[in-house]
């Protein structure tokens, strides 16, 4: 064991990233039930509140290349332990009262959350080389079950008080995690000034495989927010009620979970992932294809489109560790992934709502979809070959 984690047992830490995970969806995805008495308080249109929505995956795209200096300067440790203070801030800001603090809030939490989702992949990397897929199916698990539990709690939590008091009982969550954290501060090691990385992620920016894997990411959640955003209104549009439509959003949403149970023991026995990247793309594409030819089986193709697409999100977060060479390198990559990733995603609504505007036809935006299914299939037999990003000249190994 490195001498940042020397004086803890490897269960300890394991405790400390699945709680830590748990704050890296949850606080912000749990609005979205309170939409509405959301707009009803502040008088709000459908766009405000729709931007709400979008306004932590901007923030990521803009502080996730600045979370590895971050490291660099602080250490891992002390990093990700100020993401949960800045997490905490966000929340207690989001539900302070006036509009203003609604969306400042907000825009602190996704900071908070950017420098969670960029640093944990490095921590992994450096205190467990040998498990990073297992641990990524496993806090990814985590991310989602406590979405979703965080997601059935708030509408109780508004009815018994108020949508300002459902959003601030997620306070528990960094507070908890802090306090399991902590012992890692005593542990931790400032970094040797060549571990700090550049905030624009210095020569992996131009790597070729870098690219691969960041696309990877960006396209599977570009079409992952796209589809998960109007797939109520889809689904309406093909026959089914409100109350169906719901339903099957929640089925989404609980198989993208599913993944994690076997893509570990997949990539543990395979020589590279390309042929798992790809067969999870295009699952996602026959997914779609089969929402809109057969669409009375809507639960099969709503199960297998979580399954695709979540499966090949824990892929992509597997492979920032899978494809680098040590900690600092995997820092950068995860900063540069993320932030152009989350810049696409945070496209993927507007543009599927816009296009659908124009044309008033969402066949075509699911059509559209697939397409990028094919090109997501095409990047990970790239993304998915058994090579680092090389250090001197960012260009994969041979």
């Amino acid at each position: 064991m490195l001498p940042t984690a020397r004086h803890l047992h490897p269960a300890w830490i394991i405790a400390g990233i699945l709680l830590f995970a748990t704050n890296l969806r949850a606080p912000f995805t749990a609005a979205s039930p309170l939409l509405d008495a959301i707009r009803d308080t502040f008088g709000m249109g459908a766009g405000e509140a729709g931007f709400l929505i979008t306004l932590p995956l901007l923030t990521f795209c803009v502080i996730s290349p600045f979370s590895a200096p971050l490291a660099g300067r602080f250490g891992l440790e002390r990093a990700l332990f100020m993401a949960l203070a800045v997490i905490a801030a966000g929340i207690v800001v989001r539900s302070s009262g006036p509009a203003w603090a609604l969306f400042l809030g907000t825009a602190i939490l996704g900071a908070g959350i950017a420098i969670g989702n960029t640093l944990l992949p490095s921590l992994l990397k450096r205190d467990f080389p040998d498990r990073i897929t297992g641990l990524t199916a496993v806090y990814s698990i985590t991310m989602g079950v406590a979405s979703a539990a965080g997601s059935a709690m708030v509408v109780p939590l508004m009815h018994a008080f108020d949508w300002r008091i459902s959003l601030g009982a997620f306070l528990v969550l960094p507070v908890a995690s802090a306090l399991v954290w902590a012992p890692q501060l005593r542990a931790s090691s400032r970094p040797a000034a060549a571990a700090v990385a550049p905030a624009h992620g210095g020569a992996v920016w131009r790597s070729a495989l870098a690219w691969q894997v960041t696309l990877f990411f960006g396209i599977n959640s570009f079409v992952y927010y796209a589809i998960g955003a109007w797939l109520p209104s889809i689904l309406v549009s093909l026959g089914y009620s409100q109350a169906e439509a719901g339903s099957l959003h929640g089925a989404m949403q609980l198989a993208t979970a599913l993944p994690g149970f076997v893509i570990a023991p997949l990539v543990r026995r395979a020589r590279d992932q390309r042929g798992l990247a790809a067969a999870l793309a295009l699952s996602s594409l026959a997914s779609l294809l089969g929402l809109q030819l057969v669409p009375t089986w809507a639960v099969l193709w709503v199960s297998l489109f979580g399954f695709g697409i979540g499966g090949a999100f824990i892929l992509a977060l597997a492979f920032i560790g899978l494809r680098t060479a040590s900690a600092p390198q995997t820092a950068s990559l995860s900063g540069m992934t993320q932030s152009v990733g989350y810049l696409m995603s945070a496209t993927g609504p507007v543009l599927a709502g816009a296009l659908h505007d124009a044309v008033d036809s969402w066949p075509v935006v699911l059509s559209i979809c697939a397409a990028l299914c094919i090109i997501l299939a095409l990047l990970g037999l790239g993304a998915g070959r058994a090579v680092h990003i090389n250090v001197a000249h960012a260009t994969p190994e041979r």
